[in-house]
C-alpha cells in the first residue's frame, strides 16, 4: 500500500500540533523536537509538520509518496524515471527522524515531490549518511 506524504514548515509547532490533531480526529504518531507527525489510514496519509525548514519559510514543504516494501519503492522510481525530469536520489539517509532511501524529484510548477521507504528510527532531523552495515532497524 502506498500512503501520500505532505510535509507542511509551521511557525509554531504546539498551535499546529493542536489544530491538525482536530481535524484528523487523532493526535500525532510522533512528536519529536520541532517535528510532528501523523500516520493516518483514513485518508492513507502520512503528514508531518516541522518549524525546521532551512529556507526559513513556512507552508507546503513537499510532498510524496510513501512506500511499504523495496519492490513498491523501485516501482515509484520508475514512475520518476519515466516523468523525464532529473532525480536526485539518497540511500541510507537521517531525514525527519527516520533512517531511508528517498528519490526526489521537483514537478513543473516547481513543488517538490519525494518517493520514499523507511528502514528504522533515527535520533536526528537532518539528512546525513548512515552507515549501512550498522543495524538501525525498529
Amino acid at each position: 500500500m502506498y500512503r501520500l506524504h505532505i510535509h507542511v514548515s509551521v511557525p509554531e509547532l504546539d498551535e499546529a500540533i493542536r489544530f491538525y490533531s482536530a481535524l484528523f480526529a487523532a493526535s500525532p504518531s510522533a512528536i519529536k523536537d520541532g517535528y510532528a507527525k501523523w500516520m493516518l489510514d483514513d485518508p492513507g496519509l502520512n503528514f508531518a509538520v516541522s518549524v525546521n525548514s532551512s529556507e526559513g519559510r513556512t507552508g507546503l514543504h513537499h510532498v510524496g509518496i510513501q512506500a511499504e516494501t523495496k519492490e513498491e519503492f523501485h516501482a515509484l522510481g520508475q514512475r520518476l524515471l519515466e516523468t523525464k525530469r532529473d532525480t536526485h536520489d539518497e540511500h541510507n539517509v537521517h531525514c525527519c527522524y527516520a533512517i531511508g532511501d528517498k528519490s526526489t524529484v521537483v514537478d513543473p510548477a516547481g513543488l517538490e515531490w519525494e518517493t520514499f521507504i523507511t528502514h528504522g528510527e533515527s535520533p536526528h532531523w537532518a539528512t546525513t549518511y548512515v552507515d549501512p552495515n550498522e543495524d538501525h532497524h525498529t
